[in-house]
Formats: C-alpha cells, structure tokens, sequence
C-alpha cells in the first residue's frame, strides 16, 4: 500500500463510515478498484483509520460526551453496544468469511438501498427529539438493531438510524445517536481487531495487529496519515449528513446504493 492509496481508502472511510451506504463496502470496493491485494495489514488498516472516525464524533460532540452531569448518557452507551459486542465475538469467523465476498456486499448495497426508499413512509410522527428524553431500553433495542450491520454491505448508520426511528426518535435524534453509538462500538472494534483478535490458530498473537502498524516507518506513515484523514473527511460528513437528511430524507441514499451495487455487481461478475 503507498500513500496515496491510504489517502484514498481514509477518504472513503470518513465520508461513508456516518452514511446509511456502507463504509466497509466502500472500502472494499475501493480498494478493489485500486488493484490492492487482500492481505492482513489491509484489513488492518481498514479496522484501524476508524479511530480517526471515533475523533471526529466525540470532537463534533464533545458537549455531549464531557458532560458528566449527565451519567444516565453514558449508561444508554453501555447497554446499547452490549448486543454489537456479544453477538461480533460469536459470529466474527462468518463475518470475515463475507467481508471478501464482493457479489454478497454488492447484493446487500441493492436490497438496503431498496429498504430506505420507503423508510421515511414507514415511521410517522416521532415523539422523542432528542437523547436525553429516551430510556436504556430503548437504547438496547437500537444496540440491536445496529447488529444487522454485521452483515457487510448493510451499514451501520443505517441500521442504527432506522432502529431509532422504530422507537420514535425523529430522524435527527435517531442520527445523532446512531453516531454517538459509532464510538464505543467502533472503539471495541478496532481494540479487538488491531490489538486482541489473535491472527494464526498455531501461534495466536494477541499484538500482531499493532506489530503490523509498527513493522517499519511506512506503516507508521500511513496509520497516521488514513487516521488524520479519515478524522478530517469524517468531521465533514457528519456535519452535513444531519442537514441533509433532513432536507431530502432517505430516498436518495437509497436510490445511490442501488445504483452503485448495480454497478458494481455487473462489475464483479463480468469483469472480474
């Protein structure tokens, strides 16, 4: 991996990772695109940019997530990446097995684009408008819901979003809580992957990930570069996403993601 394709994968990282279209698809796809090889430092390194993600939200909130006043904010957190964790240590060996599979992740990019067509039909007249006015279980049935993201190509924002809405969050409220929730999941994602997920049966090494950052200068290079940019671009993309949601609802997002998984299925399988 050179520079310049670190640049380009944090690029797409931060604009989609807060978009309901799929940031592990994008990066896939890019990367794909690019003639990058699979290998295990580029699963690393897609794991790991989302720390400068993780940034961007607590930067863009940090009100919110200083605000120690307000301990029960912490608590929704807590129980609601709960779900995420328990059933990503159970299945993390069938998730892997899909994150390769490019026809799988485009056909899920077309089916989910093809749900949020009619999601701003399905829920009507939210009651709750902010995080503050919603329980600790409400917050749990929303951690669950984010674990349809599992599958890759579904999305986490989206996931998350839709699961607020079911419990009457408005579309802002459910969206700045899908990206408050990013951080703890996303933080136990990349720990786990970059720093615990041991990487060979034979010999498990629980620091391989971190080895692999640190193996020469070039990966230090570019873990600071993808997190700097990732950080940047994401900042970006979180301040606009809210506004534009709600001025055009889902129906675009949706109509993109059929769009670019049509694509990229005749791509894949005509081409590849």
């Amino acid at each position: 991996m050179d520079i310049l394709q670190a640049i380009i994968i944090a690029i797409v990282e931060g604009l989609t990772e807060f978009l309901p279209i799929s940031s592990t698809a994008h990066m896939g796809f890019a990367a794909s695109l690019m003639g990058m090889e699979e290998s295990e430092f580029l699963k690393m390194f897609q794991v790991s940019i989302q720390f400068g993600a993780i940034l961007a939200v607590v930067v863009a909130y940090w009100q919110k997530f200083f605000d120690f006043s307000n301990l029960k904010f912490y608590y929704k957190l807590a129980f609601a990446v709960i779900p995420a964790l328990g059933l990503g240590f159970l299945f993390d060996d069938k998730i892997e097995a899909v994150l390769g599979n490019q026809i799988a992740i485009s056909s899920m990019l077309v089916l989910g684009g093809v749900v949020l067509l009619f999601v701003d039909n399905w829920f009507k007249n939210p009651v709750i408008h902010d995080e503050k006015e919603m329980s600790i279980k409400k917050a749990v049935i929303i951690g669950f819901w984010q674990c349809l993201a599992m599958m890759p190509g579904t999305s986490r924002s989206a996931a998350s979003i839709i699961g607020g809405m079911t419990q009457k969050l408005t579309q802002k409220a459910a969206a700045e809580f899908s990206f408050f929730l990013a951080v703890p999941t996303m933080l136990a994602v990349t720990v786990y992957s970059v720093f615990v997920k041991t990487w060979g049966k034979e010999t498990p090494n629980p620091l391989k990930g971190y080895e692999m950052i640190m193996a020469d200068n070039h990966h230090i290079l570019l873990f600071f570069i993808g997190n700097i940019v990732a950080f940047v671009v994401a900042w970006i993309a979180i301040k606009s996403f809210i506004s534009l949601l709600h001025k055009y609802g889902f129906k675009p997002w949706g109509w993109y993601r059929i769009i670019v998984g049509i694509v990229l299925l005749i791509y894949f399988t005509q081409f590849q």
